[in-house]
């Protein structure tokens, strides 16, 4: 019961990702970079304190590969709360959380043999990416492109993913999401920066938005998992995860308005399936590496 309660405060907290950026009028890249620094400042006490022999020590090769893991975090907020701008929450939120099935095909590029559940499941993904697309493209183009930059961001978290748990082996949870969220913000920083988005000068009722998020997604949905994986099967936690797509798509139905084509919601509940498949029929990978997403 503890865990099922846990699971629920989880999907709910990252299913609020979506529609609350959404719902704002800060530039994109400027909510990422927020979400990501205030993250940061919310964990630098902590961290600081308890683990700073850990973080003034990190070696040559942890060090690179946390803050590799940070620069494609910083490519995935970048890409994926811009298509927010552009495409629905529902269908922004599911290309997103195909990064399952990219570390599956990076997993078969690299000449791992992963079975016909896994390989069934990934047709059956991207296949449905097929079905969504062409439904946004008969919308219009910005959906198009609002896809295209959603599926960018679903490269660079399995991406993410893939470094992450290799400076993981060696490197805590706390001094990794620290360090890891810093340099994402940097990385943010400088987006904001070079494209002219603005910083600051928002309306109160803005920053409350900017605060809820950090809270919500980026704090409690990620503490919430990161805990469940030390007690729960990671193929498990995964499954939940999948429920912030449906859950995304109602709250942003109930919040913002957002209901996608009948035809959307078919490609988007058959890119669910082809996940569902693909964490389930995984039993070859490593248990670091696992299928499990990082949390929005």
């Amino acid at each position: 019961m503890r865990t099922l309660l846990l699971l629920a405060v989880g999907v709910s907290a990252v299913s609020l990702s979506g529609p609350l950026m959404a719902a704002m009028v800060v530039p994109p890249l400027a909510i990422a970079f927020w979400r990501n620094g205030l993250a940061t400042l919310a964990l630098a006490p902590g961290t600081v304190t308890r683990r700073r022999e850990e973080l003034t020590g990190l070696g040559g090769k942890e060090l690179a590969l946390t803050v590799l893991a940070g620069i494609a975090l910083a490519v995935h907020f970048g890409t994926w709360v811009t298509s927010l701008t552009l495409t629905s929450v529902a269908s922004a939120t599911a290309l997103v959380r195909l990064q399952i099935a990219w570390v599956a095909a990076w997993q078969i590029l690299r000449g791992q043999r992963l079975g016909r559940g896994v390989l069934g499941g990934l047709v059956l993904s991207f296949g449905g990416v097929l079905v969504v697309s062409g439904v946004d493209f008969s919308l219009s183009a910005g959906a198009l492109l609002g896809d295209a930059l959603a599926l960018v961001g679903g490269m660079a978290a399995a991406a993410y993913m893939l470094v992450g748990s290799r400076a993981r082996q060696s490197v805590s949870t706390t001094v990794y999401t620290f360090v890891c969220y810093g340099t994402c913000s940097l990385v943010l920083l400088a987006a904001c920066v070079v494209s002219g988005q603005e910083l600051w000068g928002y309306p109160g009722s803005q920053w409350a938005l900017l605060v809820l998020v950090t809270l919500t997604a980026q704090l409690l949905g990620h503490s919430v998992f990161n805990h469940l994986l030390a007690t729960t099967g990671a193929e498990v936690v995964s499954l939940a995860l999948l429920l912030e797509v449906p859950g995304a798509a109602v709250l942003a139905a109930w919040l913002l308005g957002q209901r996608p084509p009948s035809a959307a919601v078919v490609g988007l509940a058959v890119i669910l399936a082809g996940m569902a498949m693909v964490i389930v029929n995984d039993r070859a990978s490593p248990p670091e590496p696992s299928l499990q997403p990082p949390v929005d």
